[in-house]
């Protein structure tokens, strides 16, 4: 992300991680928003009216020397449509090609897309597991006389939208806050007057944009405003913002995010969500609205809420072992979301136990229990099983949980739940390690 409380927010979760000796990063996407791919910002900007360079998107190689050659220029740069950073200094595995290569000729454009198209890009952000290109985009190499930094993005220091600009464009922006903050404009947005004349005059002059293209750079700044609100935008950045030699101005990159919670009222915008780009898991847990971040651990944790999920993360690993998720099913999940949030948590190979701790308010217990036994019953899971409910209906879900007689062991405690599963992992964790199976059988309907 860019700038201010967002990576803030990224550096408090640090700090906390060292505080409390966590081998397991917190802020794997903690942040819930949309992402689109490069193309797709440069199809929001011209219809915008904010200029970029030609450009196609290629599916196969045949398809990008197609493109290559409608340009008509020997100036070509192929980049693979991959969500994370630093494609440029990444390779696709097995290849020395990167993630942004030049080239010049269609047949050049076609030899380069096929080491892209369909194969792993490794970057900094990827590791070792690298993430799949399934586009490139092809568009015209351009020359740079200037370079300009320009964004709007939500808030929450300013309460609103800001507008940040600067004349150092082209590089990372936060290392130009570090070392350079006072080349940074920051400019609040009031969203019920809208970006004023005033303000728009304020960025021209912080960017240092010479008289006779005021004008045109003044329409790059309000319709970049305009396209943040009218998409429900979090971000929207564009860096560089380009001027060439013949004084002309251009978008050469552009990051944007958009507001999950408006994805009800943008739905054309939401439909080009590359789900090729998320993890199958978590691609998974959206479509059934259920929050699912894969960790490192060996606990599988179903939970509902921020709050409830943090703690019970914080009280196994006070135990001696890891979760291997963060599974927020909310606070109205139906009983299909619950049995598909079980089957999400069973299908990660790490998982070698799986805790349940959920308060019954909206969503009835009953309601989670039945989906635990329905997805239990399916998947014939033999990894044990321990639940924790209370609240609505605590009872009901008891009795049809001990009733099921399933593998699965109800506890009203949640200490003694805590202690229970990590027994539970660490005897799996050392069955595992001696490749041998292990079978359990409840001997008692008691109540724990």
């Amino acid at each position: 992300m860019s700038l201010t409380s967002l990576l803030a927010g990224w550096k408090v979760l640090n700090v906390c991680n060292q505080l409390f000796g966590s081998k397991t990063s917190l802020i794997k996407q903690q942040l819930r928003y949309f992402n689109v791919n490069e193309h797709v910002a440069y199809s929001l900007l011209k219809e915008a009216g904010i200029p970029t360079p030609p450009f196609g998107v290629a599916s196969s190689p045949d398809e990008a020397a197609k493109i290559a050659t409608e340009l008509k220029t020997k100036d070509l740069v192929l980049k693979a449509q991959v969500l994370t950073g630093g494609r440029g200094k990444g390779h696709f595995q097995g290849t020395n090609v990167s993630g942004v290569v030049m080239c010049e000729t269609p047949e050049e454009a076609k030899q380069l897309s096929e080491s892209m198209i369909g194969k792993l890009l490794i970057t900094k952000q990827t590791g070792a597991a690298g993430k799949i290109c399934n586009k490139v985009m092809v568009t015209t190499r351009m020359y740079p006389r200037k370079e300009y930094y320009l964004s709007v993005m939500m808030e929450r220091t300013f309460n609103g939208p800001v507008m940040i600009a600067s004349p150092r464009g082209g590089v990372n922006i936060e290392d130009v806050a570090a070392t350079e903050p006072e080349a940074i404009l920051y400019l609040p947005v009031d969203v019920n007057e809208g970006l004023t004349s005033d303000q728009i005059e304020c960025v021209i002059q912080k960017l240092g944009i010479h008289e006779e293209s005021k004008d045109v750079v003044s329409s790059i700044v309000c319709n970049l405003y305009e396209l943040f609100v009218q998409t429900d935008a979090l971000l929207v950045e564009i860096n560089p913002l380009a001027e060439d030699v013949c004084g002309k101005y251009y978008a050469l990159d552009c990051k944007c995010n958009f507001d999950d919670s408006a994805a009800f009222r943008q739905k054309d915008l939401y439909s080009l969500q590359d789900w090729s780009q998320k993890d199958p898991n978590e691609a998974r847990a959206e479509k059934f609205n259920l929050n699912y971040i894969q960790l490192d651990g060996i606990i599988g944790c179903m939970v509902n809420g921020a709050g409830l999920a943090m703690a019970t993360m914080d009280l196994i690993q006070l135990y001696g072992v890891s979760p291997a998720n963060f599974l927020d099913v909310g606070g109205s999940a139906p009983k299909e979301a619950i049995t598909e949030a079980f089957k999400i948590i069973t299908s990660d190979p790490k998982v070698l136990a799986v805790l349940v701790n959920i308060f019954g308010g909206i969503m009835k217990c009953d309601t989670i229990a039945e989906g635990i036994i329905d997805a239990t019953k399916e998947l014939k899971t033999t990894i044990p099983i321990v639940v924790r409910l209370e609240g609505t209906n605590v009872d009901k879900a008891r009795k049809i949980i001990v009733e099921s007689k399933l593998k699965i062991l109800f506890m009203d405690n949640l200490g003694d739940a805590g202690i229970a599963i990590t027994q539970f992992a660490t005897i799996m964790q050392i069955a595992q390690s001696l490749n041998i199976d292990i079978d359990f059988t409840m001997k008692s309907d008691k109540k724990c």
